[in-house]
């Protein structure tokens, strides 16, 4: 999933979500990561629409649309954001891509790597050319003489036409994907850093929600569902008889504020509480299934900048949740810090993949 790499000064991380194009331009100075731009693409309306090369249309996913339209969305973003750097590591989301973690006999890896492809047809439900497969050892033991060392292996696997898709996107907007990367990994990368202690990884879209859950910085499970902030919003407006837009700033400005004015709690709640009973079955079923607990839930994505949304998810929840900061380990010019928290939340894919060393 890596292509050759040139060195440049800065790298581009560029996440193309169902509503939402992301880019993180990060550099490394001095060691650590420099945040040098961003740029956000929405694809919204009074209907749900965009409007590019002046026709109307309705866009349920951005990934659905044809190619030359995302390629003009990228460009919007570089163009407004003034972003000159060309080298992407660009994300494939969840539901596209295959991962789980198997354990095999473990001599060397030049044995390994003859022998997984043989393994992977047990577990990818898609013949393997189809597919572009990477893998990675997740710890090797010390090899005891004359016995099988077990081995952990984080497999991963995406279809082959989804990267060459990706190729064509990014060369169309003028760009060099040097990595495809799955949209997890780049999460872990930019929440936990080197923190291996087993963790929850909340992180709620504009169309769906994806609960992940990492130990020893590997995605161990995930789970997908189609909830998101836009289904949130569409209860608002229904509910109010107001406008999408009216119905997101009245999200945005009131939140899950316990207060008599919020006249717009009772139509998040059912939902909210769904994402919340998502997240404790996945839990559940993974600590019962490994005989492990769960140290911390981190909330990540648009909605968790909300009022009072994390308080709510924990005190449903019943479990310690803390808000995701991507940005905890980047520098940023101290203007950034009103809105830090909020683009740490937006962003933290596109900073995670931007993180990549290839």
């Amino acid at each position: 999933m890596a292509f050759n790499l040139f060195k440049s000064k800065g790298k581009l991380g560029i996440d193309i979500g169902t509503s939402a194009i992301k880019i993180v331009e990060l550099e490394k100075e001095g060691g650590r990561f420099a945040l040098k731009n961003y740029g956000l693409f929405e694809f919204k309306g009074s209907n749900n629409t965009q409007q590019a090369g002046g026709e109307s249309k309705q866009v349920q996913n951005i990934l659905k649309l044809p190619d030359g339209e995302i390629i003009w969305g990228i460009k919007e973003v570089l163009k407004k954001a003034k972003i000159k750097a060309t080298n992407v590591v660009a994300s494939i989301p969840s539901f596209s891509t295959f991962a789980t973690v198997i354990e095999m006999p473990y001599l060397s890896e030049q044995d390994l790597a003859k022998s997984l492809p043989f393994e992977a047809r047990k577990y990818i439900p898609v013949p393997l050319n189809e597919v572009v497969l990477d893998w990675s050892i997740i710890d090797v033991p010390p090899v005891q003489a004359n016995k099988s060392t077990m081995v952990e292996i984080f497999l991963a696997a995406v279809p082959r036409d989804e990267t060459l898709r990706y190729q064509r996107i990014m060369q169309g907007a003028g760009l060099h994907l040097r990595a495809l990367e799955l949209e997890n990994s780049a999460l872990i990368r930019a929440l936990l850093g080197n923190d291996l202690s087993p963790t929850v990884i909340v992180n709620i879209g504009g169309r769906s929600t994806s609960v992940v859950i990492v130990n020893r910085g590997y995605e161990r499970l995930s789970h997908n569902y189609e909830v998101g902030g836009f289904e949130i919003t569409k209860s608002i407006a229904r509910s109010l008889n107001v406008s999408l837009e009216k119905a997101e700033e009245l999200k945005k400005k009131m939140g899950m504020k316990e207060v008599d004015e919020n006249v717009i709690n009772s139509a998040m709640k059912s939902l909210i509480d769904m994402m919340v009973f998502e997240t404790r079955k996945t839990i559940t079923n993974y600590e019962e299934a490994k005989n492990q607990k769960i140290s911390r839930v981190l909330l990540v994505g648009g909605l968790t900048n909300m009022p009072s949304f994390a308080n709510y998810f924990q005190q449903k929840l019943g479990r310690e949740v803390f808000t995701g900061n991507a940005l905890a380990r980047v520098v940023y010019p101290q203007t950034l810090a009103p809105v830090t928290q909020e683009l740490a939340s937006i962003f933290s894919v596109a900073v995670g993949l931007a993180m990549r060393e290839i």
